[in-house]
């Protein structure tokens, strides 16, 4: 796993290095590949999830079971591989989902 150490959140599996006007986008660290993993801070009041960024498309993945929510412009091949990854990483997410979230 990596971590951000400027954010002052050195230990935690994701950074929270991405701020909009909605808030925080913590991001989750250590998973190998062209995307972003990360969560939105108001999220808390859903199930386990992460949204999943490469360029302009953006998906959505429930954790348990994993199970697209939504998609922005990815083709069902790629959304297999990303699938495959939030399973293989999928205890990582769900450790950087309560470390945030509470």
């Amino acid at each position: 796993m990596q971590f951000a150490a400027s954010t002052g959140f050195e230990g935690m599996v994701y950074s929270e290095n991405r701020k909009t006007r909605i808030g925080y986008m913590p991001t989750v660290k250590g998973i190998p590949g062209p995307y972003r993993f990360y969560f939105y801070s108001f999220d808390c009041n859903e199930p386990i999830h992460v949204h999943v960024q490469r360029e302009k498309m953006i998906c959505k993945f429930w954790l348990d079971p994993t199970t697209l929510s939504q998609n922005h412009g990815y083709a069902p091949g790629e959304l297999n591989r990303i699938r495959s990854l939030i399973d293989t990483h999928h205890d990582m997410i769900v450790e950087a989902w309560h470390e945030h979230f509470g």
